[in-house]
């Protein structure tokens, strides 16, 4: 299917993402389609090799550091493009992103593909990514492209062990690194693979309508349910029953009793919270709740800043 330019939905160890062949224009068009996806976002590139990630960029050896110290893995690294990389995968852009993912099945279907590919969230463009084979089957972006006789193929590799998207990273220089979005890899994980003397920064989220990610993930609004959403540093105490109330952990003062509380990670692990968010949002999207109030995680948690992130996201249109 992916030889004659389908879109096939595969697993990653990050979120279930819609793939297509990445050397094939018009089937990186069947993405946007499908996805309701601005065409100035641009696509993550995925591949088996780094051989073949060499093919698609240019490499310094800092990111040649990152890539041996984290891939296969969470880590998406933004690279000068090689002019083999169709302009409709980087939205025009001078640069590509390119990871190597580690879930096994993903793996296989890399290497049986013989090519790169390009594999966005296999949902419609801001809404919550998929975790699950069944979030896509039940999704929107895999409807449009049921068509015909042959339908589109999901390959169900269970739960993603992660839950959230990759950590991207711009390689500016060798000595100097943007962390465009937080995702699985920390940015303290980065700093200990780094010398002591590279710079790194966190550009803030795309807010002007005019202004063009560099990345994919960078919108101000994003990974955002149906149902108003609400970020909270603290919860008040008087919790309306009309609301869901997700609260980053169990057992202390602030967590209430009843059936719409629920709880991201009940000993307050973040990697656990992580594979937890995505699910539970889709879950309470619909369940008729007049609003999702969600908990901060606390800034001395290592999954803080991704979780955080994924959450102000997630709240940004409510």
């Amino acid at each position: 299917m992916l030889a004659r330019g389908k879109l096939v939905a595969v697993p990653a160890e990050t979120v279930y993402g819609l793939a297509a062949d990445a050397t094939n224009p018009a089937a990186c068009a069947a993405i946007f389609t499908a996805k309701k996806r601005p065409a100035d976002d641009p696509l993550i590139v995925h591949v088996s090799s780094l051989a073949q990630a060499g093919q698609l960029a240019e490499w310094n050896p800092l990111a040649k550091t990152l890539a041996k110290r984290f891939w296969p893995g969470p880590l998406t690294l933004v690279l000068p493009r090689k002019s083999c990389v169709p302009n409709i995968v980087t939205s025009g852009l001078t640069t590509v992103a390119i990871r190597m993912p580690a879930h096994p099945l993903f793996k296989k279907v890399l290497q049986a593909a013989g090519v790169p590919l390009a594999a966005p969230s296999a949902n419609l463009f801001g809404y919550v990514s998929p975790t699950r084979a069944a979030h896509v089957l039940a999704g929107e972006a895999f409807k449009k492209i049921r068509t015909g006789r042959a339908n589109p193929a999901i390959l169900d590799g269970g739960e993603c062990p992660i839950g959230v998207e990759s950590t991207i990273v711009r390689v500016v220089s060798q000595r100097s690194i943007q962390i465009l979005r937080p995702g699985a890899i920390s940015r303290e994980q980065i700093k200990s693979a780094i010398a002591p003397g590279v710079r790194v920064t966190r550009p803030k989220p795309a807010r002007a309508a005019n202004v063009k990610p560099t990345a994919p993930g960078q919108l101000e609004r994003h990974y955002s349910p149906q149902t108003a959403t609400i970020l909270r540093r603290v919860f008040p105490k008087k919790m309306s029953a009309r609301d869901a109330w997700v609260h980053f952990r169990s057992g202390d003062t602030s967590t209430a009793q009843g059936e719409n509380h629920f709880v991201l990670s009940p000993q307050g692990d973040g990697e656990t919270a992580a594979k937890s968010l995505y699910r539970l949002l889709r879950d309470l999207d619909g369940r008729g709740y007049r609003a999702i109030q969600l908990q901060q995680v606390p800034s001395d948690n290592p999954w803080a800043e991704t979780l955080n992130d994924r959450m102000r996201r997630a709240a940004a249109k409510s």
